[in-house]
């Protein structure tokens, strides 16, 4: 090679000639450059990648060891895991906690033959953050016979034991769930069977609510399924009356529920209720509105006693739109007034179905001892529909329907006897909480459209619950309480945007970071 670089420089050659061979010299030389350094590169990944590359190893090693002890860490420790249901189905609520926190007895929750994973357990456990004398484990029937023997589960099942000293609630599974009929949609309820088995168990004492039958179309087993439901939930033993049968409203009775009584009460339910009020009951009545006049002379004898006069055959209709849902009269959203059974609630969160108005003696009050709280009233725009003909079509009030704010749920005090302190003895007193409306707690639609059944309880349970709640003196359990429904996360636009920024942002840095560090090593080099 270097005999023929010597012969070209001596040989003369003509200028063009000349020129191609110095061109085919210096490809000579680019090329061994070439050869020389991916041998010194090929020596450098030989002498120091091999010790970079363990390096690297190591690194990775003990990344993936700190993440590990991180995660074991976390589990421990049982934190509240992150939910980004909008329901906030998987977070207890505060409601919850506030319920829990003064509890002063041991409360453990046994979740047989749950895996550790379980979300309902998961949920559980959030109520030590509340109050640390709540404990809620996984266990196994075979590792705790005694257990499964006292509660009879046997093994290969499952249950849910919360359990307080020699008080205890048995729940299963399908307790935790409902079923929306129309859909066929999962609904969790497993936070209010948890608070209220827990309050249960340490409770020194729970009301009891009657809900009178025989004389509506309106019942727990028929119209009111969803209510029942709630119910279940809350701190209260439920039964059904039939007043024929018992001759009188049970001692025990807390509050008696009445719904839409659609014939007149006969003389043993009228006395027999009569001498309830006397001796300080309290009552809850529900009544829908009368398409036609029906004659209730006994009914209106105990609505007296209250300073209610009879109910008139007639709606109450909307002409202001934002009183009503979707632009129909026909659904009603009152005003709430200020109330502990209304406090809470949104004012806008109840919807009441073709209300009627609730007429009370304001000028006879005082002479029955009674005191008035409105609780629901209809805008000044609503008219009082009383002309119910076919060729009748029109949204706004015709001649002779009265106009005006109207009252469709209050509370009416009545003082039964004085406190007499020279005696020693209290005042007793019978509350009666009336409402306009029974649509508004059944299972009927909330419109002819509506897709979904009991949609209309989904916003009201909170006023009918918290009424019961009141009359039964359990105002710790007045609250607005969790919507429940089936899970279906849709990511709001922020955290999207975080999501992405994870996924593509971040590695997509840590790459060129990379790159940045490389080339700088590079050049020092």
């Amino acid at each position: 090679m270097k005999e023929k670089e010597e012969k070209i420089k001596k040989e003369k050659l003509p200028k063009e000639k000349k020129t191609k061979e110095e061109k085919s010299l210096k490809k000579i030389k680019e090329n061994k450059k070439k050869d020389k350094e991916t041998s010194k590169f090929v020596q450098i990944i030989k002498k120091k990648w091999l010790i970079d590359g363990t390096k690297t190893i190591i690194l990775v090693l003990l990344i993936v060891a700190v993440f590990l002890a991180i995660n074991i860490g976390m589990q421990s420790l049982d934190l509240t895991p992150i939910d980004l249901t909008q329901e906030k189905l998987y977070t207890l609520t505060d409601e919850s906690k506030e319920r829990v926190k003064n509890i002063d007895k041991d409360v453990n929750i046994y979740f047989v033959g749950y895996a550790d994973s379980d979300a309902d357990l998961a949920l559980a456990k959030q109520y030590k953050s509340a109050n640390e004398k709540i404990v809620a484990e996984a266990v196994n029937a075979d590792d705790r016979p005694d257990l499964a023997e006292k509660y009879g589960i046997e093994s290969g099942s499952t249950g849910i034991i919360v359990e307080c000293g020699d008080k205890s609630k048995v729940l299963t599974s399908s307790d935790l769930v409902t079923y929306d009929s129309s859909t066929y949609e999962t609904i969790s309820i497993a936070e209010e069977k948890l608070t209220s088995a827990i309050l249960s168990v340490t409770a020194d004492d729970i009301p009891k609510v009657y809900f009178l039958e025989g004389y509506s179309d309106f019942s727990l087993s028929y119209n009111m399924y969803y209510l029942s439901v709630y119910l279940q939930n809350e701190i209260t033993e439920v039964e059904t009356l039939n007043i024929l049968s018992t001759g009188n409203v049970p001692e025990d009775c807390d509050t008696l529920v009445i719904t839409s009584p659609s014939k007149d009460f006969d003389d043993v339910a009228t006395t027999a209720i009569t001498d309830y009020i006397n001796r300080g009951g309290n009552i809850l009545w529900l009544n829908a509105a009368m398409s036609t006049s029906v004659d209730l002379p006994n009914i209106n004898k105990i609505l007296a006693l209250y300073g209610v006069n009879p109910f008139e055959v007639g709606v109450i209709r909307e002409t202001d739109s934002s009183r009503m849902v979707s632009g129909s009269p026909d659904l009603v959203i009152p005003n709430l007034g200020y109330s502990s059974i209304t406090e809470d609630l949104y004012s806008d969160g109840v919807i009441f179905r073709y209300p009627t108005k609730i007429n009370i003696n304001e000028d006879g009050l005082d002479e029955l001892n009674v005191v008035e709280t409105d609780l629901a009233t209809t805008s000044e725009s609503s008219y009082f529909r009383t002309n119910f003909s076919s060729e009748n079509t029109s949204n706004t009030a015709l001649e002779g329907e009265e106009t005006g704010s109207f009252v469709v749920g209050a509370e009416l005090e009545k003082t039964i006897t004085e406190a007499n302190e020279e005696a020693g003895t209290s005042a007793v007193t019978s509350s009666l909480i009336i409402f306009g409306e029974n649509f508004f707690v059944s299972d009927y639609q909330l419109a002819e459209n509506s897709q979904y059944p009991g949609i209309q309880l989904a916003y009201n349970k909170d006023l009918v619950l918290n009424s019961l709640a009141y009359l039964s003196d359990r105002e710790e359990d007045i609250t607005a309480r969790k919507s429940t429904g089936t899970v279906r996360y849709t990511a709001t636009e922020q955290q999207d945007t975080i999501v992405r920024v994870i996924i593509f942002t971040l590695p997509a840095i840590i790459i060129l970071a990379g790159l940045i560090v490389w080339q700088k090593r590079r050049r020092k080099k």
